[in-house]
């Protein structure tokens, strides 16, 4: 017997066409709802138009050098922006090849690619829909990462589609793109943006990314972690080679330039940038705090009234540092305090430096961040001793480079310690334009700032304040003092006796009896004024020692003060910012140096004159002996008590250079003055950068003299000339009884 299926009946056809219509229409008002809600921010803010045109993303704020290099920058996210004429037409093909091959052709959504991806999935092929507009979307608006509820994602998306429809209302197709690979995340080591990756990965630009290069960093994006090139050469290499094969299915690349780029091996150059890297870390730092400071002090806020960060918006700050003149000044350090390291091992060498002064070692311990970090967990004086005398592997700081070792914490401090630290400041003294500026030997170690932030005993490198004060009074630097103990209020120095000097021979020779002299005709009253005029800022008491430099100042400020001698007794102030821009270029801060009158001309010409003699007769002759530096070169070292202070300020008519050199603590120093003399421990930092700058002839700087003042020079610097002239006189004034001389 045979059952037949039941007909639908024509109304029964008619009431599921119906309902299907009714679902239908329904999903489509829930969907149009939905979006017109997202639309109107329910379900989260959406961006304004004002959001749009201003995009927000962390900025990475860059310092650049007078001679228009980049010394580093500050920021959280190691992200810099570049335009799209900067980028290589090969990232542009790359990116567009495997993201978004019809992104020419689209609005912000390419539906004809989301319902294909869309029949993919369903099948169980997992594919992104996301087209590099509605992926810029995510980047600036949408929080950045991918929802993982379901329902939570589905919002997300239509928010990213939103987003997406009114970037392309609002921007060209160049301007998308460009934003996008400034704002893309290329993975570990704090990198964001193409020009980040660029210089990460190979130490280029992006405008000179290779097919190979570019195909590897666009094919990061799929998965930075999974295709990093230093964690997973294997995958980054097959990723790279997937990535050129869709560059040239999509016409960019032919069969044979494929075949060949992806028989090249990875091609890394890769350098991490961290905040150390790079010229002038000590510099930037200072520089950092300063404009900081500047910007509060000023009142100088974005245009919503909020604080600048320089970490995050953007900044350009442009810099009078020369990045020829920073690295020669840097080299010049390596090279001489490798030697000089060796000189001050070997003067200890079987020796205790600390017997006496045991004290530093703990304080050495309570200073370190290793002590700060066991604290912080909770440990004892006793567990954090017992932590410090307990061997563990460490890098440490050498003059050759990061050592590995095995070494107890407290033999670390002892052995930091004993390393010498070194600063250099180099500037123009007719701009005040500071071109190199050394604050210390490495600073992934040390932090410390030497040239401005720290200050130390200058020593005989302060005896010219008093030396000018006399010129400008009326005494001639032929005058003659004999050299003998001179006392003054209780205070007698100690010297060395060899007969009558000039004041001209004195200085060059750093004669304390004769210095000491002046200082008993001058006061120190007017040697501290002078010295304030030209730009000492620390504390100078009015005590007579101060003409044998028994204050504190820093490297800074004494080459300032030296500079004066060379600009005609005008000091200017050593500047090192020149302006700082905001992203958008506009300038929001200058800076000028100010300018004080401190010196008659005629002084500070025959100062120049009388430094000349350091060089030329006194304790600075191994600039011409050692170094073969033949032209007018001035200069004036200091030795400060114990040898625990080198110093030497050197002075040509274009640059003023101030070296400074010693121990973090001043009880360990040298233990003989032929090394620990400023001649032995800082003047040789000088010669090797000056050798350097003059080998370049880029920089200009020539081996002129010093210019004398304009209307000629009314003191008599010819020491022969002025004694047969003293004599002339002596004979015409001859006593009234007629009795000789």
């Amino acid at each position: 017997m045979q059952h037949k299926s039941p007909q639908l009946t024509r109304e029964e056809i008619t009431r599921y066409t119906l309902r299907l219509w009714k679902i239908i229409i329904g999903l489509v008002a829930f969907g149009v709802i939905l979006i017109f809600s997202i639309g109107l921010g329910l379900f989260g803010k959406l961006p304004s138009f004002r959001d749009l045109e201003n995009p927000k993303s962390n900025l990475s704020s860059e310092i650049i050098s007078d001679d228009g290099v980049l010394l580093g920058s500050y920021f959280v996210q190691n992200r810099s922006n570049v335009g799209y004429s900067e980028i290589s037409p090969n990232v542009i093909n790359a990116l567009i090849a495997t993201e978004d091959v019809r992104f020419y052709n689209h609005s912000g959504i390419d539906f004809k690619r989301t319902f294909t991806i869309l029949f993919y999935n369903l099948i169980g092929k997992k594919q992104g829909a996301s087209t590099i507009t509605q992926q810029l979307a995510l980047n600036l608006f949408a929080g950045h990462e991918r929802a993982r509820n379901p329902l939570k994602r589905t919002i997300q998306k239509l928010q990213e589609w939103i987003i997406a429809v009114k970037l392309e209302r609002n921007y060209t197709k160049e301007e998308i793109i460009t934003m996008y690979l400034n704002t893309v995340d290329f993975g570990s080591f704090n990198n964001f943006g193409i020009k980040s990756a660029a210089q990460t990965y190979f130490n280029t630009t992006p405008a000179k990314l290779t097919p190979p290069q570019a195909a590897l960093l666009i094919g990061m994006l799929k998965g930075p972690s999974l295709y990093s090139p230093i964690r997973h050469p294997e995958n980054a290499l097959a990723r790279r080679n997937t990535v050129l094969s869709m560059m040239k299915k999509a016409g960019y690349l032919s069969e044979v330039e494929t075949e060949d780029f992806q028989k090249k091996d990875l091609g890394l150059k890769f350098k991490p940038t961290d905040y150390a890297d790079g010229l002038a870390a000590h510099f930037r730092a200072v520089l950092k705090k300063d404009i900081q400071q500047a910007f509060e002090e000023q009142k100088i806020t974005k245009a919503d009234g909020t604080p600048y960060d320089l970490d995050r918006d953007g900044l350009k700050i442009y810099t009078t540092i020369n990045s020829k003149m920073q690295q020669y000044a840097e080299d010049a350090q390596r090279e001489y305090l490798k030697q000089l390291q060796k000189q001050f091992n070997q003067q200890w060498r079987g020796r205790n430096p600390f017997r006496g002064v045991e004290f530093l070692i703990d304080e050495g311990i309570k200073h370190s961040d290793r002590y700060a970090q066991l604290k912080d967990e909770g440990k004892t004086d006793e567990e954090i001793r017992a932590s410090f005398r307990t061997p563990i592997k460490m890098t440490i700081f050498s003059w050759k480079g990061n050592l590995d070792t095995v070494m107890r914490p407290i033999d670390s401090v002892r052995y930091y310690k004993m390393i010498l630290r070194n600063a250099m400041m180099s500037m123009e003294p007719q701009t005040g334009y500071v071109r190199a500026w050394v604050g210390g030997n490495n600073f992934e170690y040390f932090k410390y700032d030497q040239v401005k932030m720290g200050t130390r005993q200058v020593g005989s490198t302060a005896k010219p304040f008093t030396y000018a004060v006399a010129i400008n009074d009326g005494y001639s630097p032929c005058f003659q003092v004999p050299n003998e103990p001179v006392t003054i209020d209780g205070w007698t120095p100690r010297g060395s006796r060899t007969g009558p000097l000039t004041v001209k021979k004195a200085l060059a020779r750093s004669q304390n009896y004769v210095t000491a002299y002046m200082m008993k005709q001058v006061g120190p009253t007017a040697v501290v004024t002078l010295a304030k005029k030209m730009g000492i800022t620390s504390e100078i008491p009015p005590y007579p020692s101060i003409c044998l430099g028994s204050f504190d100042a820093s490297l800074y400020d004494m080459v300032g003060a030296y500079s004066t001698f060379v600009n005609h007794g005008i000091w200017t102030e050593p500047i090192y910012l020149l302006r700082v821009e905001d992203k958008n270029g506009s300038v929001i801060y200058e800076q000028k140096p100010k300018v004080v009158a401190a010196l008659n001309e005629q002084t500070a010409y025959v100062m120049t004159s009388m430094l000349k003699g350091t060089i030329e007769e006194g304790t600075g002759v191994r600039l011409r002996s050692t170094y073969n530096i033949k032209n007018p070169v001035g200069g004036k070292t200091g030795t400060t008590q114990n040898n625990s202070d080198g110093w030497f300020i050197g002075i040509t008519p274009q640059l003023v250079t101030g070296v400074w050199t010693g121990c973090e603590d001043r009880a360990i120093h040298f233990t003989s003055t032929n090394y620990g003399e400023g001649a032995n421990s800082a003047l040789p930092v000088f010669a090797l950068y000056m050798k350097k700058v003059y080998a370049d002839p880029s920089l200009k700087y020539t081996k002129g003299d010093f210019e004398p003042p304009k209307g000629g020079v009314n003191i008599t610097l010819d020491c022969s000339a002025y004694s047969a002239a003293q004599d002339s006189i002596k004979l015409d004034q001859k006593p009234d009884d007629g009795t000789p001389f």
